[in-house]
């Protein structure tokens, strides 16, 4: 129908619409040319086209993947270091309980050795107190001996013999000792 009308105005003496529609050769002209265009876009072009788009789709494709295996790797980067992390908080933790351990141990073998060595000094001042008393007490039979003697020859006002009443006295005092 527009193809008609265009006939009939292509007929008619040029009036305005003639300015606005085109020559019907130059009409026909447009369409070949226009078609040869659109034969070769859609030839050509359009497969590049779309060639290029898929390769682009490929490429975004390709960059996802690649950002999402960057990402699982970060996560696995992540874990094997929270769990080096905790691997290294386990032995603080337990170097500080070894520690503790040998310095608890150690405590115990310094007090056991200090109470050992307060027995010892114990035991020893008891044997050396022992040992002075024995002489204290052998010192102190000795001189009442000899006080005891002196004594007596003044009362006697003679000599005795100084062994024998030696004897004497050192009897009544061992006899005194074994009572007391």
């Amino acid at each position: 129908m527009l193809f008609a009308s265009l006939l009939l105005a292509a007929e008619d003496e040029a009036s305005g619409v003639d300015l606005l529609i085109p020559d019907l050769r130059e009409l026909a002209a447009g369409v070949v040319a226009f078609a040869i265009v659109f034969f070769f876009i859609w030839k050509y072009a359009i497969p590049a086209f779309n060639e290029m788009i898929e390769g682009r789709q490929k490429q975004i494709q390709a960059n996802l993947q690649a950002a999402e295996a960057e990402k699982e790797q970060a996560a696995s980067l992540k874990a094997d270091y929270e769990s080096s992390i905790a691997g290294a908080r386990a032995e603080a933790t337990k170097i500080v309980e070894d520690a503790r351990q040998v310095g608890e141990s150690a405590r115990a073998d310094i007090v056991a050795r200090a109470e050992a060595e307060a027995e010892d000094i114990k035991s020893r001042a008891g044997q050396e107190i022992s040992a002075e008393r024995e002489r204290a007490v052998g010192s102190m039979r000795r001189e009442v001996a000899g006080l005891s003697l002196d004594v007596a020859e003044k009362l006697v006002g003679k000599n005795l013999d100084r062994k024998a009443q030696q004897a004497l006295v050192d009897q009544f005092i061992d006899e005194l000792g074994d009572e007391g």
